[in-house]
């Protein structure tokens, strides 16, 4: 066992027996020497969370105190552990409600930003510099991966997403690039500059690195639409034909099951660039019925998670349905160690409806972060304590960061998080 870790066990346990036996630990620093046994009331009093914060901190070469504890305290949180506090991130949290963002965007197209190992890691550390969030993630995009099965795509700044390669037949799917003989190294060689600097970096900075992929529908959807779409209509349409009776055409499963290959192989990409831990979005849960989730979606992403989790299997999983909190207790069982949950559900209730034992994370409104500093922080603590208090949950948006959200809210957000001890 670690040597930290098992004084910060000790320390625990001290403080747990102090009401009952009268244990007082004086100068928790020196634990064995600070141990007195007093029959009268305590002279000091000190919180679980102080005795563990003394303990694991230390001086970095800098001269700054930093806690040990946060360099893996969103990998523990994700894998279930109960920790010392509760950790934060925010999904979007690089993203253009920061004025040093901007400087990039309004001058350099998205593929060239996330695609040029520079300026892709600038931006993915820009918010921490800021705000010591617990985790970096990687200045990306879901659509990224596309290319290796030769689908090709742009991001155009007020439009958004652009797939120029049709998918409607069987034939379609048949003219991919074989998902077996993908090697990311050659179809996507940034990658893995970007992530093996930025696993030195968020090591420098005593944090965690946070990798991502797009759930095998919604990229699916996003391919067959071309486009954001409001009614996801062409997709529909393709599911109906792939559940008919007459087997009109199943091109839509074929492809999702492609994907499904090609995420979790990009995923386990990611671990083995540095990412230590993988969030999935499921970007357009919110075009589907209960039903249709049940039949497509759900599969594909199981697929994909157990592609990841049987070569990794110490590495966590977060999965992230948006629009998919009216159907939470359908994603107990998708095999990730984690549920994240959007904001359109109240955290108690998806705490209740997923079940204590499922590790939960989530689920401000992001329009909260227009509030005041007191707003703010007192939706981070409601947040907190509806998920079972300090240490029981990862705390998220709901969504992304909003364009135009004042700068200084999320530096509010991230300070109650890491501050809260509870009631």
């Amino acid at each position: 066992m670690n040597i930290m870790k098992f004084l910060t066990s000790v320390a625990v346990l001290l403080s747990s027996l102090e009401n009952s036996n009268g244990l007082s630990v004086v100068n928790p620093k020196n634990v064995w020497g600070g141990i007195k046994i007093k029959n009268t009331a305590l002279k000091l009093k000190m919180s679980q969370s102080e005795v563990t914060d003394e303990l694991t901190q230390e001086t970095s070469n800098s001269g700054s105190v930093r806690n040990l504890g946060d360099r893996d305290i969103l990998v523990r949180c994700a894998r279930g552990e109960e920790v010392e506090r509760t950790p934060v991130w925010l999904m979007r949290q690089a993203g253009r409600y920061m004025a040093a963002f901007r400087e990039y965007s309004d001058k350099y197209p998205f593929r060239e930003r996330s695609e040029t190992p520079d300026m892709a890691v600038e931006l993915s550390l820009q918010c921490h510099r800021a705000y010591k969030m617990d985790g970096i993630i990687m200045f990306s995009d879901i659509l990224t991966p596309l290319p290796a099965l030769g689908i090709d795509f742009d991001v155009v700044k007020g439009t958004g997403p652009v797939i120029s390669t049709q998918i409607r037949t069987e034939a379609d799917v048949d003219k991919l690039n074989d998902v077996n003989a993908v090697n990311f190294d050659e179809t996507l060689p940034f990658i893995r500059e970007i992530l093996n600097r930025l696993s030195a970096e968020a090591e420098n900075a005593n944090t965690s690195l946070i990798g991502f992929v797009g759930a095998p529908f919604t990229l699916a959807a996003y391919v067959i639409e071309g486009k954001s779409s409001k009614n996801c209509l062409i997709t529909k349409k393709m599911i109906m034909a792939d559940l008919c009776e007459n087997n009109e055409s199943k091109a839509m499963s074929r492809f999702v099951d492609i994907l499904a290959q090609l995420i979790g192989n990009y995923a386990c990409h990611q671990i083995e660039c540095g990412a230590q831990l993988i969030q999935i979005f499921e970007s357009w849960s919110h075009q589907l019925s209960p039903k249709l989730f049940t039949q497509f979606a759900k599969p594909a992403s199981q697929k994909a998670i157990s592609i990841i989790k049987h070569k990794y299997p110490n590495v966590p999983v977060i999965y992230f349905a948006n629009g998919g909190s009216s159907y939470l207790e359908l994603q107990r069982d998708m095999g990730a160690d984690m549920i994240a949950v959007d904001w359109a559900v109240d955290m108690q209730k998806a705490r209740d409806t997923l079940g204590h034992h499922v590790p939960i994370s989530g689920n401000l409104d992001p329009t909260v972060l227009f509030g005041t500093e007191e707003q703010i922080r007192q939706a981070v603590r409601d947040c907190i304590d509806k998920a079972g208090g300090p240490g029981k949950h990862l705390l998220n948006l709901g969504h992304g960061v909003m364009q135009g959200t004042p700068e200084e809210a999320v530096g509010w957000l991230v300070d109650e998080c890491k501050q809260y001890r509870g009631n």
